[in-house]
């Protein structure tokens, strides 16, 4: 005796639940994939990123300066770095310089990851239009079969019709030319 799935609700969201269960381990593989295949660089610019963006890190200078400070500040210590403490200054600059290089590596390594999901949603929102596209087509011909008059229904003529993305990108670069750029107020 077979199930049908349509007949149990139950049996229906466990084969959504699947579904989406199966796409998410998809998605976690290709992050999976693109995580091994970066270079040596882009792991060193992540973990740098990383270690930068919390507050073990902020905690660390925290304690730097402190002591530094203390040790230039200390009477009766011998001062490497008096006031106006010139030395710090030079080191927290190369530091920033630094820093902001790998955090400038780590965001070029994530926008080309992004720009991949992009391309992906692009190319599977395409094929679903053209399916979409081919389903009321094929559902235009069943009605035409059965006798039943669709010719009138004027949203299903527009929408049965192919979509071009290159007229569609011309009408939103056309609408964004025609928008008033906001006024900034100083």
């Amino acid at each position: 005796m077979s199930v049908n799935p349509t007949s149990d609700p139950g049996t229906a969201e466990a084969s959504a639940d699947d579904l989406t269960r199966d796409n998410v381990e998809s998605m976690r593989r290709v992050e999976a994939q693109a995580m091994d295949k970066r270079s040596r660089a882009d792991r060193i610019a992540a973990f740098v990123a990383t270690f930068c963006g919390s507050m073990p890190f902020v905690w660390l200078h925290v304690l730097i300066f402190c002591g530094w400070l203390a040790w230039n500040s200390w009477p009766g210590l011998r001062h490497f770095d008096p006031y106006p403490y010139t030395f710090l200054t030079l080191v927290v600059s190369l530091e920033a310089i630094f820093l902001s290089a790998f955090i400038l590596i780590s965001q070029n390594y994530e926008l080309r990851i992004s720009d991949r999901r992009n391309q992906l949603d692009l190319q599977i929102n395409l094929l679903t239009e053209q399916e979409n596209t081919k389903t009321l087509q094929l559902l235009e011909r069943i009605a035409a079969k059965l006798g039943v008059d669709v010719s009138t229904d004027a949203e299903l003529r527009f929408l049965k019709q192919v979509t071009h993305p290159e007229k569609l990108i011309a009408q939103i670069e056309q609408a964004q030319q025609k928008r008033p750029l906001p006024s900034s107020s100083v």
